[in-house]
């Protein structure tokens, strides 16, 4: 069967799973539409969080940056994994010993204030929608090369799969479908993984086959792609380019980014118990692993099959693989110097003269974990099933996005602000509505996003750093941090933060070079700067204004108090 054919089926199949776990978990109340009625077992939960977690960033963009940039690429690898340690180890179990349903729940009741929980509704609709518009951007480049229709068909095709099961089911249909969702995209980043490994080094095992040597050479794989690069005129694979400050900077934003992201900290009060909030996120670490540890071989597989196949080569002869991808407007070819063949080179690439090379071929870094098994000719099921595995990192990430917008406007704003007074059933209507509305605007961001997708991931990373983490550990760990402070470090952080990325990537992009960033700083580790700042505008602001009422001050104590082996206690107000 063809490659589409294959693709028809896999999706298919996955999409129904999906559907029937839908209408078979759907919410029939608030408590199961925002945290699944809060009986989620440490397991499920840890597999659902793993899904949220890896996204189409970690799955169709992380691989592929890393097989572009190398050892510079691997602070995307540091950061993301870091992060969710840091999220397990300092937040997950205090904020489910609070109990509340949302991240703006926890600011509101934490800080006393209706303004500091509308601060944090806007803050977490914000990071969310920057996140997603690099989810459906990943379901449209899976949808416009494998089914061969139009990237702006494949983003609505993608927003009606998340609404059905994001509207219908909310947290407990999400958790259960992300459930399936897991299995999906580890075993399709995992097999084709396998059969590189076994194809270039011999050995079956990814990690170890990355540290290996090729069959055919007996060169070591890394020195052979160290090798090609400089022959081409790129910098050494396992070298870098990028400032020690700014691999620091966007390690730190990534991994505190990660412990302030909404969509993965609402995943904690899914639980039963504090004790298996700890057990959850030891759980979604090991399923998390079995995928970031396998990322760097298949950017080495990606990179090395990619140059052998295209550099130097005549157009005329490249495989169907590369015509197809071209049809999307992600590889581009332009034959400079008329002769036919391709050049794929990097800046430093000269001739025997010294006459510099001019390169003619340009590939969108996003396709690169997707277009692996093509550029391999490996079996069109495995084709196939990476295709499948990638809509399934997309869908499950954006979902349990545009669940956090839906809370943040029926639970935080409604309930908790505007309507108190607001029945069950009319919140539960409330959360459907804004959920569909989120959809909308997120397949919006889909269609025009405003970059590729690890990069717009990494953009919505620096703003939860900014904007969440600070009042979040200092809520948990600083009874003296108040109202005034938690408001004015987060405006500050985010607004600094917002300005910085809009201004280098969207008003002035010619100015995004290192030479006029701030101490060398890029807009991706910009984030760590905000969340200084935030850090500081926090706690000076509280140090001059009043402390918080002794009630808060006894909330913070019982959050810290070491006991969380039995039932989680509600203790938010």
């Amino acid at each position: 069967m063809t490659v589409k054919v294959w693709t028809f089926g896999l999706v298919g199949l996955t999409f129904a799973l999906y559907i029937g776990i839908a209408i078979w978990s759907r919410a029939r109340s608030t408590a199961e539409f925002y945290v699944a009625g809060k009986g989620v077992h440490p397991v499920a939960n840890g597999m659902a969080t793993a899904a949220d977690w890896m996204s189409a960033a970690s799955f169709i963009s992380m691989a592929g940056i890393i097989s572009f940039l190398g050892y510079d690429g691997s602070v995307y690898l540091m950061g993301w994994t870091g992060g969710y340690v840091l999220l397990a180890l300092l937040l997950a179990p205090y904020l489910r010993k609070f109990g509340a349903f949302t991240v703006p729940d926890f600011v509101g009741d934490r800080y006393y204030s209706q303004a500091a929980r509308v601060v944090a509704v806007v803050c977490a609709i914000f990071i969310s929608f920057t996140y997603v518009a690099g989810q459906m951007r990943g379901v449209g480049i899976v949808f416009s090369r494998f089914l061969e229709i139009d990237i702006t068909l494949g983003v609505v095709i993608g927003m009606g799969i998340v609404f059905f099961y994001a509207v219908l089911g909310g947290m407990k249909g999400i958790t259960y479908t992300q459930v399936a969702q897991f299995c999906v995209l580890i075993f399709a980043y995992t097999v084709p993984a396998i059969f590189l490994s076994m194809l270039i080094t011999g050995n079956p095992i990814p990690q170890l086959g990355f540290g290996g040597a090729e069959q055919e050479t007996g060169t070591y794989l890394l020195d052979r792609l160290n090798g090609l690069h400089q022959d081409l005129g790129f910098a050494a694979y396992t070298g870098g380019t990028k400032s020690t400050i700014d691999i620091f900077a966007i390690t730190a934003a990534l991994m505190v980014g990660t412990a302030g992201l909404p969509h993965v900290i609402i995943r904690f009060y899914t639980v039963p118990k504090v004790r298996d909030a700890r057990i959850s996120a030891g759980w979604a670490l090991v399923f998390i692993a079995l995928l970031y540890t396998v990322a760097p071989a298949v950017a080495v597989f990606a990179r090395t099959n990619l140059l052998n196949t295209v550099s130097n080569q005549p157009y005329a002869e490249m495989p169907e693989w590369f015509s197809k991808w071209e049809d999307t407007g992600l590889i581009a070819f332009e034959d400079h110097n008329g002769d036919g063949t391709i050049q794929y080179v990097g800046p430093a690439a000269v001739t025997a003269a010294g006459t510099p090379i001019q390169n003619e071929l340009t590939i969108d870094r996003d396709i690169m974990v997707l277009a692996n098994p093509e550029i391999a000719r490996l079996p069109n099921w495995v084709i196939a099933l990476v295709a499948a595995g990638g809509l399934a990192a997309a869908l499950s990430t954006a979902a349990g996005l545009l669940l956090v917008v839906s809370t943040a406007v029926s639970h935080d704003l409604l309930k908790r602000g505007l309507r108190p007074d607001i029945t069950e059933r009319g919140e539960l209507i409330a959360a459907r509505v804004s959920a569909a509305v989120a959809v909308v605007v997120a397949g919006y961001l889909g269609i025009n996003p405003p970059g590729f997708v690890a990069e717009v991931v990494a953009f919505a990373f620096g703003l939860a750093a900014a904007s969440f983490f600070p009042v979040i550990i200092l809520g948990i760990f600083s009874k003296r941090l108040n109202r005034e402070g938690a408001i004015a470090g987060m405006l500050t952080g985010i607004i600094f933060t917002a300005a910085y990325i809009i201004y280098f990537k969207f008003v002035n992009p010619t100015a995004n070079v290192a030479d006029n960033w701030w101490f060398g700083i890029s807009p991706e580790g910009i984030g760590a700067v905000g969340m200084a700042v935030n850090f500081v505008v926090a706690l000076t602001v509280s140090r001059f204004t009043p402390p918080p009422p002794d009630h808060v001050q006894e909330l913070v104590e019982r959050i810290r108090v070491p006991r969380g082996s039995g039932e989680a206690h509600e203790i938010s107000a």
